[in-house]
């Protein structure tokens, strides 16, 4: 059983598809057929259940997927421990959508800096989808906001942001010095869609101060709640980051009375994964940013 052979299953078990895997893996989808074949041969039995346009993993694929996974992160482990020299090597940062373009660009601009030989990859995804990639070690940490349901993950708060009120600047809440949370309760609000976590956030403070918003649209990017908040579709919430990095005219932004709207931002690893000192850096660097 070879590696490339572990990673090419890896790759069909997670894609569902022997083309859409064959083209990220940059080989012929016969090449990684008579991979598959070749593997099956070993174990003398299937390990994908061939249907017409995906396959699935029998129950054989299930405990080799597991076990590959195990055995790849040990290696992978391994040679980062080996050639661990503190100043050289890659660093995998998953984050949020409302958090990954407001805060990260600063932050990679000001290590690159320091750690001039390191390589930092981004990927941009939803809690769930990043959670899971840092415990399967598919990523190296992952900034988002809290609450998490993260087992086996380490969590290190990272700050507290205001969440502030958006509205379009004729609005009728906008000429107001100080505005209730009973103020908008009449007003229909513009939320990101039930993947993200700032629309829990918001709707979860509403509701412990027993008013739930009326949601009229649900978008996955947070730029366009504030063009649909701009068009007057509603009002809504968003993060002091974004709000900071907001140079248009065409809303405007206030502070609710206490208590204020806030969400706490945090950084979470998984702590059986070997840490390199490069990555403790990049941590540490997160903190002080």
């Amino acid at each position: 059983m070879e590696l490339d052979q572990l990673r090419y299953f890896l790759r069909v078990a997670e894609r569902r598809n022997f083309t859409r895997a064959a083209e990220e893996l940059l080989i012929s989808q016969p090449a990684l057929s008579r991979s598959i074949q070749k593997l099956e041969a070993e174990l003398g039995q299937p390990v994908f259940e061939r249907k017409t346009k995906s396959v699935s993993l029998t129950e054989a694929g299930q405990l080799l997927q597991a076990r590959a996974q195990q055995v790849l992160s040990i290696l992978d482990d391994t040679k980062a421990e080996i050639t661990d020299d503190g100043q050289t090597g890659r660093i995998r940062v998953g984050a949020i959508p409302t958090i990954a373009p407001y805060f990260l660009p600063s932050v990679l601009k000001s290590f690159s800096l320091e750690y001039p030989s390191a390589q930092i990859v981004v990927q941009e995804s939803t809690t769930e989808v990043l959670l899971k990639a840092c415990n399967q070690g598919k990523i190296d940490l992952a900034v988002i906001a809290l609450p998490v349901p993260a087992k086996y993950l380490e969590i290190e708060e990272l700050f507290e942001e205001e969440l502030f009120l958006v509205l379009p600047p004729d609005h009728a809440l906008a000429s107001q010095d100080q505005i209730r949370l009973s103020d908008v309760k009449a007003y229909p609000f513009v939320l990101l869609d039930e993947a993200h976590c700032l629309a829990d956030n918001i709707v979860s403070f509403c509701r412990h101060r027993s008013f739930q918003p009326v949601s009229v649209e649900r978008t996955s990017q947070l730029a366009m709640v504030q063009e649909l908040v701009s068009l007057s579709h509603g009002i809504s919430m968003i993060p002091a980051m974004a709000r900071r990095c907001d140079q248009s005219d065409r809303r405007v932004y206030r502070s609710l009375t206490r208590p204020r709207p806030k969400r706490t931002v945090a950084v979470v690893w998984n702590s059986y994964r070997f840490q390199s000192r490069l990555l403790i850096a990049f941590r540490r660097h997160l903190a002080q940013a």
